[in-house]
């Protein structure tokens, strides 16, 4: 699953790699977490566009947002059956960009956090699917989710799932969804490569959504373990403290 991540290029530099129309100006978050708004891009007519959501889907048909449990994550084993995500994964596909994201190998009762980041730096974009929500008076709120996969080599050692990463030469065809439907971009939704990221122990401070700042990404030198505390599903999660990308 993935229910931390960071991104940490500049406006400009993401700009450069997404191609996207606007130009937005925001720090580097280095603690993302669930509820918070986050980045995504969308394509419209041809263009790529920055918009920002809160981390969470909520279907158009829910009632009361706030007796729905947030869809942090979709499995993209079954993402074009399930009822919350059908209509999303056909017509509202969207890219999140990331410099990484974070996940907690199990022990027994422990878990230690680790820092999955590209080896080569830079950003990359997962699979992600976004939601209009529309209440009765006529209040608005877009929300996204994010497709998760088996995990690859590198991950299998630390959790059983992971995001799925679109390729850079598959953007156009994941966000063109009038041009492709779910079944033309199945073979997207795969583990990525085993070679693309490397993993870094980091110690607990990433645990907590308030330390939103480079130190929860130091390397610590021997494992450090905290108690693990229920295990969240992959679909859902509790959502913690609201924050704010800007």
């Amino acid at each position: 699953m993935c229910g931390r991540y960071t991104l940490t290029m500049t406006p400009e530099e993401l700009k450069k790699l997404f191609r996207y129309v606007e130009t937005p100006n925001f720090p580097p978050r280095y603690n993302i977490a669930p509820t918070q708004p986050i980045a995504i891009v969308r394509a419209d007519h041809g263009e790529r566009h920055f918009h920002l959501v809160r981390w969470g889907l909520i279907p158009s048909w829910v009632k009361d947002p706030g007796s729905f449990t947030l869809l942090l994550n979709a499995r993209s084993e079954t993402v074009a059956e399930k009822p919350a995500f059908r209509a999303a994964m056909r017509h509202r596909r969207c890219l999140v960009p990331a410099s990484g994201f974070y996940e907690w190998r199990r022990v027994g009762t422990v878990k230690q956090p680790f820092f999955i980041r590209p080896r080569d730096g830079g950003a990359v974009g997962f699979a992600g699917l976004w939601e209009a929500w529309m209440g009765a008076d006529g209040s608005e709120i877009d929300t996204a989710a994010i497709l998760t996969t088996g995990a690859n080599r590198l991950m299998a050692d630390i959790h059983d799932r992971m995001p799925v990463v679109i390729p850079e030469a598959d953007w156009d065809r994941w966000l063109d969804t009038g041009a492709n439907e779910p079944r033309h971009v199945a073979d997207l939704l795969k583990p990525a490569p085993d070679d693309l990221f490397e993993a870094i122990p980091v110690s607990q401070k990433v645990n907590a959504v308030r330390n939103d700042d480079p130190s929860v990404q130091d390397p610590v030198s021997e494992p450090v373990t905290v108690d693990a505390g229920p295990e969240p599903t992959d679909e859902a999660e509790e959502p913690p403290r609201q924050g704010s990308l800007f």
